[in-house]
This record gives structure tokens, sequence and C-alpha cells, in this order.
């Protein structure tokens, strides 16, 4: 399972490069983008491991192209710029135009004469791009590795894609990539973190781990009993370094389900998690009504799930670099259960093989609430369901609020000598037109900014006075 299978043109090199001792974090494949949240007549831009991207389409060759974002001439980030008529990416400063491959096409300020623009100084950094399962993977290292490495995708849903229904979502978090994924691979936690919202406190119970394999390439794990108390069956855990991870259970109630998490780390302290959520059922119809769920609507459910956590993780792991970081967690976390087997193997594995991706910087120091639960600019902007979601939404409460003023001033007038149902309608269409306008400013509030009281903290309901907590 370690083994990601993919056809190469030369010999198979492994994520991470060819050091044994070492995993280079940068010797290895990176989601930054769901290809549908990506918009081929405009520019994106994505910070990988520290470096500035620009994500641009170049229709001259049909691919998904990733530059670093600086234009060599005086340093200005390319992704201010624009695509130029003739398919070619444009320096907004003095209009440098370049090629998908990174080499500068022209100079306008140069003599017709002049050949600065052949120079290899002219030329941008361009990083390798791969399309994998609705996927833009990029290549941070060494470009001549990339098609040697293998991408990191979901071997079960490559094997009979047909079979699957996934749900798929996003967002920039405001923690490490490796304490994302490290609070993913802990199952332990769903019933009290994720309580009144995928999880129960009732369904807390002994937890089994065990870690069956172990790499440089990652691990393999196995919960024999697997969640809510054994009901749903076995579990079986991988990691794939330096950035996937999955829970696969299989269940009489459920079919086959998988918890698949991205963890792609922007800079020290933030990282972008994809997650996805394929589904295997045993009759059609759940999948039925999964596909007619909206993205959108899915996606404001994920943020809640993910803010359950997302506060304490910030202040957590600025907690343990007080205590000397990952490098000094067998002594900053006491971990006498093996429920914490598969933290412990991730742990083990960074410090083993150096794969912390930002060796000594120093996290940033605390956000504010408000920041941590920011919605907007860490998902709503950068997805093309939920952008158009909210703006149908503004434009829809727009125009009931300009129907229910006008409806609150002509109304009455009609109902003036009028039966009492027509006067009845005429005092109901202002009023339901208020309701509509309430709901969905509720609605809207949903795209920019998450609760700050999580389920599990809220009281709970039909409980006895004067009970126990």
């Amino acid at each position: 399972m370690l083994a990601q299978a993919r056809e190469v043109q030369d010999a198979q090199l492994p994520a991470g490069g060819t050091d044994p001792d070492r995993f280079d974090c940068k010797e290895a494949w990176y989601p930054v983008y769901y290809l549908q949240d990506l918009d081929p007549t405009t520019l994106h831009k994505f910070t990988l491991l520290g470096q500035d991207l620009v994500i641009w389409w170049d229709k001259n060759t049909g691919y998904w192209r990733a530059f670093e974002d600086q234009c060599p001439h005086r340093l200005a980030p390319l992704s201010e710029g624009r695509i130029a008529e003739d398919g070619l990416l444009e320096c907004p400063y003095h209009g440098w135009a370049f090629e998908g491959d990174g080499t500068c096409d022209r100079i306008p300020q140069q003599p017709s004469d002049s050949t600065a623009h052949y120079s290899k100084r002219a030329c941008v950094a361009s990083l390798p791009t791969a399309e994998r399962q609705g996927l833009l993977f990029v290549y941070p290292g060494q470009a001549e590795n990339a098609p040697c490495v293998s991408v990191p995708i979901i071997e079960p849903i490559e094997e009979t894609p047909d079979e699957w229904v996934c749900l798929n979502t996003f967002r920039d978090l405001p923690y490490d990539a490796l304490t994302l994924l490290e609070n993913v691979l802990d199952s332990s936690h769903v019933p009290f973190t994720h309580h009144r919202s995928v999880g129960n406190r009732s369904n807390a119970a002994p937890v089994e781990l065990e870690v069956l394999e172990s790499s440089r390439q990652g691990f393999t794990g196995f919960w024999a009993d697997g969640p809510r108390k054994g009901t749903l069956g076995q579990q079986h855990s991988l990691f794939v370094a330096p950035n996937l991870m999955w829970h696969d259970l299989t269940s009489k109630q459920f079919g086959r389900t998988m918890t698949v998490v991205y963890a792609t780390p922007i800079r020290k302290g933030e990282c972008r998690v994809f997650a996805r959520f394929p589904f295997k059922f045993s009759s059609k119809l759940p999948g039925f009504f999964i596909k007619l769920t909206p993205r959108w609507y899915s996606h404001i459910s994920n943020n809640n799930i993910l803010e359950d956590d997302q506060i304490f993780l910030h202040y957590q792991e600025r907690y343990l670099a007080a205590k000397g970081g990952g490098f000094n967690f067998t002594k900053a976390f006491y971990l006498p259960t093996r429920a914490d087997s598969f933290v412990s193997a991730l742990r083990k594995w960074v410090n083993e093989f150096q794969a912390d991706p930002f060796p000594g910087e120093a996290l940033s120091p605390p956000l504010a609430i408000e920041t941590l639960l920011d919605r907007y600019h860490s998902h709503t902007q950068h997805c093309a369901s939920c952008r158009q979601a909210l703006a149908n939404i503004q434009r829809i409460r727009s125009l009931t609020a300009i129907l229910g003023a006008v409806s609150w001033l002509v109304f009455p007038l009609l109902a003036l000598n009028q039966p009492t149902p027509i006067s009845l309608l005429s005092s109901l269409v202002p009023l339901t037109g208020a309701i509509v306008w309430y709901g969905l400013g509720k609605l809207e509030r949903q795209f920019y900014q998450g609760r700050r009281t999580p389920p599990r903290n809220l009281p709970e309901k039909n409980k006895p006075k004067g009970s126990a907590n």
C-alpha cells in the first residue's frame, strides 16, 4: 500500500529524494487547487512551501502552468498581470510576456534587433504540474525529477472510478500541515471535538490502534474495533508521505466510506486542506441524493466541522513549539494509550527523516478569534461554487428588499375598500419578503464567518435540571 503505482518515463524515484536518511519535502507532488475552481481566463495565486506561485491556463498547449510569482525584470508579481491576447502571461509592470515553459517571448522596451529576451535571466521559473483525480498538483523540487515521482492519488478510486461518489472540500487553515495530519490521523478525538456534528460523546471507547508497517514513505495502520464502539467495522489507515492520509472503513450500514485528507503546506503555521469523502454504497439511492446536494451547501457543513477544532489547534501547536517543538514531542505530550499510536508514528517519521518542511522557522503570534473563523478569505473567494452561490444570494436578497419596499408602499393603497382576503394579502406579502430577506442574510453570513461556539459546547437539549455535566 505504501508505493503509489504510476507509469513513468524513466526509472521510478521515491517521493522525498534519494537520500535514505532524509525526506526532502520539496521532492514531492502537492495539490494546490481543485480543477473545477480554476478559471482559465484569469490568474490564480498560491503559496507552496513559502514560495509564491501564479497558476494560469496556457491555451497554446492546453496545460495549467505554475510560475514563480516574480517577473525576472523588476520582481513585480505576475499574478497581478493578465493573459494576453496571444495566450501568453503578461507582466503588469512593463508588459514582458512569457510562454508556458517560462521563456520570455517579448520585451516591449527593447529595440527590434535586440535579443535580450533570449537570455536565461529573462526566463521565469516554471514548476511542473499534473492533473489527477480532479486536482491540480505542483512539484516544487527539481523539475527533472517530477516525471519519475508518483503523484499521490486515492488508489481505490483509481481502480474502480465509476463505483464511487465523492464529496470534496478545501480550506486554508491557520496551522501547520503536520498539525492537520496529526489531527486527522487521531480518530479518538472525533466523539468529543465533533460532538453533535459528526461525532457523539456516547460513542467514546478504548481506541486500540496498531501501526502495521512504517518506512521513509509513510506507514499503514489498523483499528480492529473501528469507530462507534465497533458498530461500523474495522478501519484501515494509511499515511503516504509527505501530505496524504486516509481512513478506509467498510460497514453493512453504509457500505465503504473513506476519509481522505491532503495537507498542502503554504508557509509555517498555514496549510491548505483538501478533504475528500468517497462513498461506495451498496444501493444507488444514497449516491443519487448526494449528487443532488449543491456543492456550496456541503461546503458550509464542512466548514462547520473544520471549525470544531480550528481554534484550539492554532494554539496547541504554539504550546508545542514553546516546549521544544515536534522534535521534543515525547516529553511535551503525554501519550499513555494506543489511541495516540498514529500521532506518535507521524512525529517519529518527521524526526527520523528530517521531514519538517520549515525547519527552524518560528510561528507567528496567535491570531484573533475573528481571523481564525474567517471563511471568506480562507475558502469562499477561492471556491467557484461558493463565490457563485454568494453572488446569487446577494442578488436575490437585494431584489427581495426592493420588492418588499415597493409592496409595503403599494399594497396598502390597493387594499383600500377591498375585501378582507385582499387586505390580508397586502400585509402578508411585505412580511413574507422581510422573512426571506432575513433568512438569506443569515445564510450569506455563513460564507464570511464561522460560529464562535461549536456544537459540543452548546447546552444539551432536554437535560434534566440539576443534572451533572
